[in-house]
Formats: structure tokens, C-alpha cells, sequence
């Protein structure tokens, strides 16, 4: 398939914590999302996209770099990045715009953007993160309203058996993600420049607090959603690392969430209930976009992105948020659509790094990604040529207060097999996914299977040694 010769505008939307299995139309119908099945049928997905890191900024870093988090430095949230692959495109004559949570810190950091209308996260209201004020902040406060976070809503009866889950009580444009679509589209139809344009945007949901509206909610009020996977032997026989993991959320509510050690069905339900609504939500803020694209007349020239920068246990494994390397925590969704550029109805399950959407989107646009790029263009995959995908995917997370147990957690999984490593203490996790998909049996320990452990653990290791050299002149381009 060969795509149009003119350079198209392309937009790139991140969400903020969202698994991979909350898109209907790949066959977890519990979610409701008619705009983003849409985006699957006319388009590419990838159904095993790992991200980098299992939170916000190495993710984030990592695909706006196309390097692992190693490399770029940043391994934790608050660790300082400055450039990225957005400057290539704003030197190359697109205009870049960020509407919305990207997590650069500093919050406001150019990294190649014309233009940053900031959104953080919608917990940002405790003395323990740095002070800032993005535009939702302010819009909040012009409308004479305080946004609920973990401290307005301490005050509520009920905050510590939520599990995260409450009502958006404000009036609907004011929620963080009717916000951020809005301020999206009111750029597009303001904007007097004549393309081409790289928009990101950036939804501060489904993270928690999960708030939908009251409309968003209802239809989810007595919807069947899939129950956690949390047995007792599960739980018991995790490293003492995610132990720590696990007591960290019981002590501490993090993103409003007060994690319990043993919440009730009905509280289970009512999480994923209010998660699932949060991502209706978003779902409908796309269709809005597209149907903005097409009044300003540019649908059919746009190249639509769709990801997450990671998932959410939402109790799986008893885990609460991310900072694991379970499925739910390390897999998201990754769609690509585009008229004419993209082949429609392809649904590919080769194994997929999330940083591999920074190269992509070079190519989109006309550009040879840098030779120290570990990311991988996807363009020839959404052109239809085979796609076999990557032999592995590897994600890491260091230096973090919450997983304070080691000082780095390491995955590699294969097309059967997923091992973490635990650096400090020496031990870690196996699962065989084709016979274990749920991840609930441990075969770290077990002698039958010393073989495959050693061979991963070598991989990784050679993995990273490669990687080191492969990236090693980067810094050298931004000095």
C-alpha cells in the first residue's frame, strides 16, 4: 500500500492508565467504546504492546525518546527529561502542540513543542508533589471550584472503602478529561496555521481518582465487569518486593485510592464499574475529535495515534495502580488510523515495544528516525507487510519510593515466557503464559524450569549490554 505523497497531520492521544483489555471491539466488550472500535476496524491495532516502565514519566521519556528508561535516565516520576523526538518534527516544519498530560519535569518543559497547554494529574493536590498550576488548576479556580483529589476527599464518610471509586459532583466540562478534549478541539477550530501539525493530547483518565460523571456512570450501574484475579496462594507466594508493593498501598492512598487487603465483590465491582465509565468518557471525547478534524476539513490527511502510557491492576494479583510487571500494570492499548496511509481491519499480536510508536510517527512524517533510536518504525506493519513483531519485550523501574523494596525490577518476556528480575534481593518471578496466562503460578523456584530462568536472565543482561552501546552517542546530539 502506498501512502499519499504529502506529509499528514498526525495526533498522538495518551491516555493515563489504561490495560489493554478495555477496547470492545478486541474483544473485551464490558468496556463501552464505539468511537475507539471504530479507529480498530478502519485501522491497525497491536494487541501485546509493552510499555517501557510500569508508570507515568520512564514510559512517557521512553516513547518520546525511543530508548529504554536506562538509557534516557529517567526510571522514576520527577526525573528530569529535556528533549525529545518532537524536536525533530517542529525542525522539520511541523507545528507541535501538547494539549493535556505529557509529565515532562520540569511540567512545562518545551522538549519541541510550540505550544504546552498543560494538564497533570488529577490527584495533584498534596504537599508532598512539587507545586504547580496547569491550566485545569486554573480554570477550576476562575469557576469558584476546588478539584476533588485525596485531600478534599478525605472528608467524605465513605473515603476509605471507595477503593478509589467516586462520582464526579462538579459540573461535567469541568471533569479533567471533558476538559482536556475540549481544549483540544477549541485549538483545532482557533488554530490559523496551514499544517502540517503534530497535536498530542494527553487524558489525565482513566487514573485515579476513577470519577465519571453521574451520565457516564449510569450506563455501568449494574453492569457485569471481570472480577480480579486475586487467589490466596497467588497473593502468598509473591516476593517479599511486592509484599512491600502491597503494604505500601495499604498504608498510603496514593491517587485517592485507600487499596484494602480484602474488599468486598461489590467493591471490586464498583472500582472497575467507575474505571470502565472514566474510559467511556475519554471514548466519546475521541469521536468528538474526529468529527473535529472533519470540520476543519483535514480528516481524511490526519494519521490518528492511540495508546496508554500503562496499565492498571485494579486489584488483579491484589495490586493496586501499576509499579508491577503483571499484564494488566506493563500492557496497553496501541491503535493507528489513517485514510489511505494505514491498511484498515489489521489486528496484530507480535509482540510490540510501546517506544516503537516515537519511530513511527518520524517516518509519518517523511523523517529518517536516528541511528541511536532503539525503537522500531511500525510503518511497514501499518502499510501491510508481515509483522512478526519483536523476538522479546523488556521493561524496567528503579529508584521509586513506592517499589522500595529493590533498587531495579527488570521484565523480559518471549512469545510463551515472562521473568522479573529483582535486583536487590537477588530473586524474581517466571510464569509460563501459554499454559499460565493469568500470570497466578510462579515458576521461578522451581527446578524443572532452571534452564529457562537462566537463559532470560542471561537475555537480559546481554539485552541491556547492547543497549548501553547502541545508545551511547545519543546525548552527544543535545549538547
Amino acid at each position: 500500500m502506498t501512502p499519499p505523497p504529502a506529509r499528514p497531520n498526525i495526533v498522538l492521544v495518551i491516555t493515563d492508565q489504561q490495560r489493554f483489555d478495555t477496547i470492545s471491539a478486541l474483544g473485551y466488550e464490558w468496556v463501552d467504546t464505539p468511537h475507539l472500535d471504530r479507529l480498530v476496524r478502519e485501522g491497525t491495532a497491536f494487541t501485546r504492546t509493552y510499555v517501557t516502565a510500569p508508570s507515568c514519566a520512564p514510559s512517557r521519556a521512553s516513547l518520546f525518546s525511543g530508548m529504554y528508561p536506562h538509557s534516557t535516565g529517567v526510571l522514576r516520576n520527577e526525573e528530569e527529561w529535556h528533549h525529545s523526538w518532537v524536536e525533530l518534527l517542529a525542525a522539520a516544519g511541523y507545528h507541535c502542540v501538547n494539549v493535556g498530560k505529557m509529565h515532562t519535569y520540569p511540567y512545562e518543559a518545551p522538549v519541541g513543542f510550540h505550544e504546552r497547554h498543560v494538564v497533570e494529574n488529577k490527584d495533584r493536590d498534596t504537599p508532598t508533589l512539587p507545586f504547580f498550576l496547569d491550566n485545569w488548576d486554573k480554570a477550576l479556580w476562575v469557576r469558584g471550584e476546588r478539584k476533588p483529589t485525596r485531600v478534599t476527599l478525605r472528608d467524605r464518610a465513605d473515603y476509605r472503602e471507595r477503593l478509589g471509586a467516586f462520582q464526579w459532583e462538579l459540573p461535567a466540562d469541568l471533569h479533567a478529561d471533558n476538559f482536556v478534549g475540549d481544549l483540544a478541539r477549541e485549538w483545532l477550530h482557533r488554530w490559523t496555521g496551514s499544517g502540517p501539525f503534530f497535536l498530542q493530547i494527553g487524558f489525565p483518565g482513566p487514573h485515579p481518582p476513577y470519577d465519571p460523571t453521574p451520565e457516564a456512570l449510569q450506563a455501568y450501574s449494574d453492569r457485569d465487569v471481570p472480577m480480579p484475579l486475586r487467589s490466596r496462594a497467588d497473593l502468598d507466594a509473591q516476593p517479599e518486593v511486592l509484599h512491600g508493593v502491597r503494604h505500601e498501598h495499604h498504608t498510603h492512598d496514593h491517587d485517592a485510592v485507600v487499596h484494602l487487603e480484602d474488599p468486598t465483590d461489590e467493591q471490586l465491582r464498583r472500582q472497575r464499574r467507575h474505571y470502565a465509565a472514566n474510559i467511556t468518557m475519554i471514548d466519546a471525547q475521541i469521536g468528538a475529535l474526529l468529527q473535529a478534524l472533519n470540520e476543519r476539513g483535514v480528516l481524511q490527511d490526519t494519521v490518528l495515534l492511540f495508546t496508554s502510557d500503562h496499565g492498571d491492576c485494579l486489584n488483579d494479583h491484589g495490586h493496586s495502580q501499576k509499579w508491577t510487571m503483571y499484564e494488566p500494570s506493563v500492557r496497553v492499548p496501541a491503535i493507528v488510523w489513517g485514510p489511505g496511509r494505514v491498511r484498515a481491519g489489521q489486528v496484530l499480536s507480535g509482540l510490540t515495544a510501546h517506544m516503537d510508536l516515537g519511530p513511527t510517527v518520524l517516518e509519518l512524517a517523511g523523517l529518517t528516525p536516528p541511528a541511536w533510536m532503539e525503537a522500531r518504525s511500525l510503518l511497514p506493519a501499518l502499510r501491510g507487510d508481515d509483522y512478526p513483531g519483536r523476538p522479546q519485550a523488556y521493561s524496567e523501574h528503579a529508584r521509586d519510593s513506592i517499589l522500595a523494596g529493590t533498587l531495579l525490577m527488570t521484565m523480559i518476556r518471549d512469545d510463551r515466557w515472562k521473568l522479573v528480575e529483582y535486583l536487590d534481593p537477588d530473586t524474581g518471578q517466571l510464569f509460563d503464559l501459554a499454559a499460565d496466562p493469568g500470570e497466578e503460578r510462579d515458576l521461578w523456584g522451581d527446578p524443572r524450569h532452571a534452564d529457562v530462568r537462566a537463559e532470560l536472565l542471561a537475555a537480559i543482561h546481554r539485552w541491556r549490554a547492547e543497549s548501553e552501546l547502541h545508545t551511547s552517542a545519543w546525548a552527544s546530539n543535545f549538547r
